[in-house]
């Protein structure tokens, strides 16, 4: 017999059907490998994709040459030649553009630049290959003050494919 004071408590016993946690873990694993399917599918395909562009580009694309030249003559004269198959080519084109006496430089994937003096453009310039424009343009225009101009400004300046 129970005592008095305590209060009657009953118990249902049920079994239930399924294990929550059990089937929540199944779920999970469930998601899971199907979340790990859909990625794997999903880099699959981005890599398929990937090496069809780079076939279709390197097939159907023409390659961009390489070479240029840039050709500096007195007087702010100056001739420039740039994405040529060979420096050959490049250096020729750039002296069939300059009037004078002009003396040629080449570039291969970078960019030149020339300077000249506003006050005088018969006198002091400067010219330089670099492989970035930036590079070229800082390095003409200091050399164009180094050999004596007053307001050096770029005359030209050119790129090849990759400069």
């Amino acid at each position: 017999m129970r005592p008095a004071h305590q209060p009657v408590i009953h118990h249902l016993a049920t079994t239930p059907a399924y294990s929550p946690r059990r089937t929540l873990g199944d779920f999970r694993l469930i998601i899971s490998t199907a979340a790990a399917q859909r990625r794997a599918l999903t880099i699959l395909v981005l890599t398929l994709l990937l090496g069809a562009t780079r076939f279709s580009v390197e097939t159907f694309v023409p390659k961009a040459h390489a070479a240029g030249a840039f050709a500096v003559g007195k007087c702010g004269a100056y001739g420039q030649a740039y994405d040529y198959p060979a420096e050959g080519a490049a250096r020729a084109a750039a002296l069939k553009q300059c009037k004078g006496d002009c003396t040629t430089v080449t570039m291969k994937r970078a960019c030149a630049a020339l300077s000249i003096d506003m006050k005088n453009p018969c006198g002091a310039h400067g010219y330089a290959v670099a492989p970035k424009i930036s590079g070229s343009l800082n390095a003409a225009t200091r050399k164009c003050y180094e050999y004596g101009g007053k307001e050096c400004v770029i005359r030209a300046w050119a790129c090849d494919a990759k400069g």
